[in-house]
């Protein structure tokens, strides 16, 4: 199945491009889509676990599955004063 991904601030720097599609096995959570990116990309390796996310504008537990032509955003920790 295909899904779109979008990186947002430091995951988009990270990422080196603000969205892609990715091929995932039918069957696939979003846990599994985050531990694929986590083998490929050192910055998102650096978190003990998943951040906040959101399939199809919506957000969700990491255990959610999910299905051909979703779009999915992980959500960077942001910091402010």
């Amino acid at each position: 199945m295909r899904v779109r991904v979008l990186f947002f601030a430091s995951f988009r720097d990270a990422a080196g491009r603000a969205e892609e599609t990715r091929d995932l096995p039918v069957g696939s959570r979003l846990v599994d889509l985050w531990a694929a990116l986590s083998r490929e990309l050192p910055h998102f390796a650096k978190f003990a676990a998943a951040p906040p996310a959101a399939v199809n504008c919506e957000y969700v537990l990491l255990e959610t599955p999910l299905a051909e032509g979703d779009e999915v955003a992980f959500l960077p920790p942001v910091a402010g004063g």
